[in-house]
């Protein structure tokens, strides 16, 4: 049987830096994870360095995901950063990325979260909140599922497929 566990990022290493360079890249998945202006932002390519994991490790408590050993995803969470659409304090921005193929669908990303949901309750902050890209219907439903509820919508957020379309918030309070 598989074996998924966490662990938090203290030392970037180049084969880290790697894989989230990988992942953000990969164009089965990026337009999910990241926001993109037009086609340009979509295709371009980005490298993820030691030092940028260095700096964002500064300000965003980061999580390696584990599969029988394998990294296979990251999560994280910020806390009260200037990108809530309900600024509170003691609130918690996270996201997700099961990074490699053959780990997805296949529940990871909710054990995942039940974890990041652990971290930030142990650190005492009361409410979660995130964006999902109305197009990631398999997201929205886990976050639903998970007990988050939509607060608001920006319209017109993220390119994908030839057109704009809106970033759904989600909170959950603790």
């Amino acid at each position: 049987m598989a074996s998924i566990h966490f662990s938090r990022l203290t030392e970037p290493t180049t084969a880290i830096a790697e894989a989230f360079t990988r992942w953000e890249n990969d164009q089965q998945i990026k337009y999910l994870a990241r926001f993109n202006r037009n086609q340009a932002d979509l295709d371009a390519s980005n490298e993820i360095t030691i030092e940028q994991l260095t700096q964002r490790i500064q300000h965003t408590a980061i999580y390696l995901i584990y599969l029988d050993e394998r990294l296979i995803g990251e999560m994280s969470y910020q806390i009260d950063p200037p990108l809530l659409l309900q600024p509170e304090a003691n609130s918690a921005w996270i996201g997700i990325t099961i990074g490699e193929h053959q780990a997805r669908g296949q529940g990871i990303g909710n054990q995942a979260l039940a974890y990041l949901e652990q971290q930030i309750a142990a650190q005492g902050l009361s409410r979660i909140e995130l964006g999902v890209f109305e197009f990631n219907q398999p997201a929205f439903a886990l976050y639903t599922k998970r007990g988050y509820h939509e607060i608001g919508r920006i319209n017109a957020f993220t390119y994908w497929q030839g057109r704009m379309w809106a970033d759904i918030r989600m909170e959950k309070r603790f």
